[in-house]
């Protein structure tokens, strides 16, 4: 395995002197068996197979690995934002370094062994002096994105007429041939994304290239062993909604392999921290505390299970990565313009980040009845409600709560500069020692002293201790209308579609 690309031999003579390449092994070794003998290498070290891709370790990376042992063409399988593209990408990662090819040649022709006309007349007539150019791993590497426009000619190729003319040639002669992705992505892998988008035609032309290695362009019979590892991405849901896969092609895919979202809220938090847009040149020095953090990615787990939420569209892990960004730019945007040196992401910076969450997700029918920014709101609730029980559990809030029970209130902007914000919490009997459970405690900037005693005000008014409003902001229990209303209400409000529904059909029928 070359790991440079300095004084590799330019021409075949200098190739076949180089005892660094193996004739007979450069000719019979297909890029599946390069794939398995670099992984086999790989799996007897320390470290991920596949950095970046975060809780696949125990699920699909070993089918993954099965696969390509066993030298499968395989398709991914899953719903929208499951690092399917991510993953296959890193397939690169099991190729050499370099590979060598006849220089010139489009089809990328092994120099011991080439299958184009062009290739085999240039070794012909030059013998040991015939070119020898080479590619990196990603030059391996070719991706289609399905689409149903996509024609035969752009798949596998077509004649050219000009390049006929010019050269003088019959038109069906092999040398006027213009090929196509899969023809040009020989010797290595060739990926299509959303395989189902395919029209059925063009998967009749693929499987026909898997199996025989037969390729009819234009009525012409043209003979292409082609060397190709082929990997494919799916919907499961796309199967009806957009097309499917046609049988004789998924019956010649060796493995079918389903992803999945993260399994724990850890796994989510360490994607979005990977994939998040945080760490950015700014004058203020930005953070966005740890539950903080879980609160995003909690509200992503709870939108996937959800009834309101379409299940079959899933709820892509874009959610928490973008809702983290615009949460971090809020606070940005916010301690810009206090002049603070110092900005943390409060609760309410939620709120402001609505438009990158109800935009992700596709709402049934009762959901669409709420209206999709309630629908967020509402996950938010929930979503405090859990983290704040993780921190809080068993923690005495009685002096807080009793705070606003008495006719305390407190109207807390989003805008407001964190001095301005702490003056106003801090007259809260008893509020800012409880930020010590978040890790907050006197010596900490005044930034996250405010967004912790947010979240404890908010946690407060997600388990209906605290009422809240646009006009007074957090409030006491009275009110509100007594303990419990606020459980009534919810209640109410997720009968409320039910009954209209049913008085729809009463009056139908």
């Amino acid at each position: 395995m070359i790991s440079h690309a300095t004084d590799l031999p330019n021409t075949l003579g200098a190739l076949k002197r180089d005892s660094r390449f193996c004739e007979k092994r450069l000719q019979h070794r297909s890029v599946k068996d390069e794939m398995r003998e670099n992984l086999i290498r790989k799996l007897g070290q320390e470290g991920p197979l596949f950095p970046g891709v975060i809780g696949y370790d125990e699920t699909v990376v070993p089918q993954v690995v099965n696969a390509v042992l066993s030298r499968h063409n395989f398709i991914l399988l899953g719903l929208r934002g499951q690092a399917k593209t991510r993953l296959i990408r890193m397939l690169t990662t099991l190729l050499d370094d370099y590979m060598p090819y006849v220089a010139g040649s489009e089809i990328r022709d092994n120099p011991y062994a080439p299958i184009s006309r062009f290739a085999r007349e240039l070794i012909l007539h030059r013998g040991e002096d015939t070119p020898i150019a080479w590619m990196s791993a990603q030059e391996r590497y070719v991706e289609k994105l399905a689409t149903p426009d996509v024609t035969i000619a752009d798949m596998i190729g077509d004649i050219d007429p000009i390049k006929a003319a010019r050269r003088g040639q019959d038109i069906s002669d092999e040398l006027t041939i213009h090929y196509g992705l899969v023809p040009r992505a020989n010797r290595g892998i060739f990926a299509i994304n959303e395989l189902p988008d395919l029209a059925g035609k063009i998967q009749v032309g693929l499987f026909n290239i898997m199996q025989e290695g037969d390729v009819q362009i234009k009525g012409y019979p043209v003979r292409l062993p082609l060397d190709v590892q082929l990997v494919f991405t799916a919907n499961p849901e796309d199967y009806t909604a957009r097309g499917k896969i046609i049988t004789p092609l998924k019956d010649r895919i060796g493995s079918e392999i389903r992803t999945h979202y993260p399994l724990t809220i850890e796994q989510g938090i360490a994607i979005t921290e990977q994939e998040a847009w945080i760490r950015r040149e700014s004058p203020t020095s930005l953070s966005v505390p740890v539950y903080i953090r879980e609160v995003i990615e909690q509200v992503a787990f709870l939108a996937r299970d959800d009834k309101k939420v379409d299940k079959r569209s899933g709820v892509s892990q874009r959610l928490p990565i973008t809702v983290t960004e615009n949460v971090a730019s809020n606070a940005e945007a916010r301690a810009i313009r206090a002049g603070e040196t110092a900005a943390a992401a409060r609760v309410s910076d939620l709120y402001t980040a609505l438009p990158s969450i109800t935009g992700k997700l596709e709402l049934e029918y009762e959901g669409e009845l709420k209206g999709s920014e309630t629908v967020a709101r509402d996950l938010i609730r929930l979503a405090v409600a859990r983290i704040f029980s993780n921190y809080f559990e068993g923690v005495n809030m009685n002096s807080v709560v009793q705070y606003f029970d008495m006719g305390g209130s407190l109207r807390l902007d989003a805008a407001a500069d964190s001095r301005a914000a702490l003056r106003m919490l801090q007259s809260i009997q008893g509020l800012m020692e409880k930020t010590a459970a978040l890790g907050v405690g006197p010596g900490s900037d005044d930034a996250e002293r405010v967004s912790a005693a947010e979240f404890v005000l908010e946690g407060l008014y997600a388990h209906r201790r605290l009422s809240r409003s646009e006009e007074l902001g957090f409030t006491g229990d009275d009110r509100r209308g007594g303990g419990g209303g606020g459980r009534d209400r919810d209640r109410e409000d997720e009968e409320q579609p039910r009954r209209n529904k049913k008085d729809r059909r009463q009056q139908y029928n």
